[in-house]
């Protein structure tokens, strides 16, 4: 359980702050609720949410070392392509809602990584695929940065310059 003042990763709202836990009854269930908001937010939305609540992601911020674990998945290729654009759209959110940090720094980085490829031949990636990208890229730098004590652009451009950096290096 987390406590007032903690910030946490809470599902697509990214990092929030927990400003109080409250008992709530809704619908007759009387149970523990976190009040907490969206730091990124400027227009002050408060979330109450449950405390044990399996149908969202509520996790604790990465570490320092887990930061520095996540930036070095994108040394690597990523995970497999997939064609078929729904598909790929099921699969990739599929990983994205497990909430490994690792796991959607692949996801990340595969996007990225196709977003690259698709610039040079003129070509853009599928809509859903860009806005996937963008949550990922505004929930899990964010996050980094955090732990790492950056800007959330200077995660930005470090992450790129590591995958245009290993594009550059692949042979023809």
């Amino acid at each position: 359980m987390f406590n007032i003042g903690d910030l946490i990763i809470y599902s697509s709202h990214g990092i929030c702050k927990i400003d109080d836990i409250q008992e709530k009854t809704i619908s007759g269930v009387t149970r523990q609720y976190y009040i907490l908001h969206p730091v990124a937010s400027e227009n002050h939305l408060t979330i109450s949410a449950p405390v044990n609540n399996d149908q969202v992601i509520i996790k604790g911020l990465m570490n320092k070392e887990e930061a520095l674990k996540v930036l070095e998945t994108f040394d690597e290729e990523g995970i497999d392509w997939v064609d078929n654009a729904n598909r790929r759209f099921n699969e990739f959110s599929g990983i994205v809602n497990k909430g490994n940090n690792k796991d959607i720094a692949q996801v990340a980085n595969t996007l990225m990584r196709r977003r690259i490829e698709l610039d040079k031949e003129e070509k853009r990636l599928y809509q859903k695929d860009e806005k996937l990208l963008e949550d990922i890229q505004q929930i899990l730098f964010h996050e980094i940065a955090l732990a790492l004590d950056m800007t959330y652009e200077s995660v930005d451009a470090m992450v790129n310059n590591q995958i245009e950096g290993k594009i550059a290096n692949l042979p023809s």
